[in-house]
């Protein structure tokens, strides 16, 4: 049965008088929804009756159900707080089991006030609709707010482009923000603009179903040229602001990678493919191998000087981009809603193929 939302207390259409002992449960659950869908438009409540399918459901799982954009965590919360009546008695416990013929009412709280604010930066939009919206970050541009960079982030744009259309991340007007990029690196994201979406989205990444592949020009001819690279990634212990691969304390990491394309003898083109999702992991990955990525102020070479006269050319194009040479050109998940495998693909940043020449 689908929700049908009121803002009036039930009891100011029923009259507490009337027994349903000698009637059929499912009439009063109608003639209340019915009445409720006359009387109010509004979001915030739902009123719900449980169907002979349900019968016997656990309560946090019989309104993740019937709920859409909710998802099973935040309606247990919700349970938890006391905002759920089932025949017009408070339930706490998510794992009530619910009964046909039952009333069961859900005030969701309104969305609590973004902390960060609106501000009208430029979005390449590559698919939206109603839960998830893929776009093309483009380099220079940081994902989230942090003490380093306050606004003029990638959610701080998301915010002015999807206005209303954001229903709460757990409980917050927010976009989902599922996986990122780091700051100078370009490319394709997916971004939830509900709760449940966000989970579902949230669960395909963490268990790695969820397609990633990037383009990346790293220095020297990739050798052998395609190949599994396994190392653990955790902090250095030559300098804890950079990552490195460790034979302890790190986290398990893979990334494919295969040539693409020689560059002029002293460089490659290559696609990499993601197993895991660690910070900095092909740009570690790839210089633990032996390939840096060029024009990698980090993880790069510290000089750029050509060894030969052959190679001179390359080299000046090197050093007019200005950031890692790395950008997430496709992106593949499977749908929230419609659970539809969607694949999407971006083409390289003018930077990079200029550096490609």
């Amino acid at each position: 049965m689908i929700p049908i939302a009121r803002t009036i207390n039930p009891t100011t259409m029923m009259n507490p008088s009337i027994t349903t002992k000698a009637i059929n449960p499912l009439f009063v659950c109608i003639g209340y929804l019915l009445t409720s869908a006359m009387i109010s438009h509004a979001i915030n409540i739902h009123s719900l009756c449980v169907s002979q399918n349900h019968s016997g459901m656990r309560l946090d799982l019989f309104l993740s159900n019937q709920i859409d954009q909710l998802s099973r965590t935040y309606l247990k919360n919700i349970i938890e707080e006391g905002l759920v009546k089932v025949s017009d008695v408070t339930v706490i416990e998510p794992d009530f089991r619910v009964k046909l013929g039952q009333l069961v009412e859900v005030t969701v709280p309104a969305p609590k006030p973004v902390e960060h604010r609106a501000q009208n930066i430029d979005l390449k939009i590559y698919y939206e609709d109603d839960d998830v919206l893929v776009v093309e970050k483009q380099a220079g541009l940081v994902v989230h707010p942090s003490p380093g960079h306050p606004d003029s982030t990638l959610v701080n744009a998301l915010i002015s482009h999807c206005g209303s259309s954001l229903s709460g991340i757990g409980g917050v007007s927010r976009p989902g923000i599922v996986h990122r990029l780091d700051k100078d690196t370009s490319g394709l994201m997916i971004v939830a603009k509900n709760d449940k979406s966000h989970q579902f989205l949230a669960r395909q990444f963490s268990e790695h179903s969820m397609e990633r592949a990037y383009l990346a020009v790293v220095w020297g001819i990739v050798s052998p040229s395609k190949g599994k690279i396994s190392g653990n990634i955790g902090r250095s212990s030559r300098n804890r602001k950079k990552m490195a691969v460790v034979k302890k304390n790190g986290k398990r990491a893979i990334t494919n990678y295969k040539l693409v394309k020689k560059l002029e003898k002293c460089a490659s083109l290559i696609e990499c493919r993601l197993s895991t999702g660690r910070t900095h992991q092909i740009r570690v990955h790839m210089a633990d191998l032996g390939f840096p990525i060029v024009s990698d102020a980090i993880y790069g070479r510290k000089k750029n000087n050509p060894a030969k006269k052959e190679f001179e050319k390359f080299y000046k194009r090197a050093t007019e981009i200005s950031r890692q040479a790395l950008h997430a050109y496709l992106i593949g998940f499977e749908h929230p809603r419609t659970r539809q495998k969607m694949i999407f693909k971006s083409d390289l940043p003018p930077d990079m193929k200029k550096l490609i020449g």
